[in-house]
């Protein structure tokens, strides 16, 4: 889980978490869901391997202010081939109220772009811990 304290700089201003945030918290949460679980993405750089958003959703439940902390739980719904999906919540820590939900489809691909099937360990590591949904073996990224 990742955690976020909102100062003056996230918010608009009535105070309130500006909405384009939201997919900056998302990439840390993402970052850290990976490297908790040993999937250092530099590493993977370093091999020609890139994984990048194809896809982003954000449903906005409930303001997020200056001075909250909110907590970040990120899953992996759904994984195939070239690409997963990874899901958000946004809960405030204060009151354990869900502030926000979203997902972003990420794709594998090499440094020129092009679909690459997700390598084993970075699979295993996004298949591992709840149930996953596996959507086919040769899909290529959107």
């Amino acid at each position: 889980m990742h955690r976020v304290t909102i100062y003056y700089k996230d918010t608009d201003a009535g105070g309130v978490v500006y909405y384009g945030n939201y997919l900056r918290y998302f990439e840390a949460a993402r970052t850290e869901f990976l490297r908790e679980r040993g999937a250092a993405l530099t590493d993977w750089i370093d091999r020609g391997v890139l994984f990048v958003v194809v896809r982003a959703e954000v449903d906005y439940r409930l303001a997020a202010r200056y001075g909250d902390v909110l907590a970040i739980e990120t899953d992996c719904p759904s994984l195939s081939g070239a690409r997963f999906d990874l899901a958000y919540r946004v809960v405030r820590e204060q009151d354990g109220v869900l502030v926000a939900t979203g997902m972003t489809r990420m794709a594998c691909v090499n440094e020129a772009g092009r679909p690459l099937r997700i390598p084993p360990e970075i699979r295993e590591i996004l298949a591992g811990g709840s149930p996953r949904k596996e959507t086919g073996s040769g899909e290529r990224a959107e």
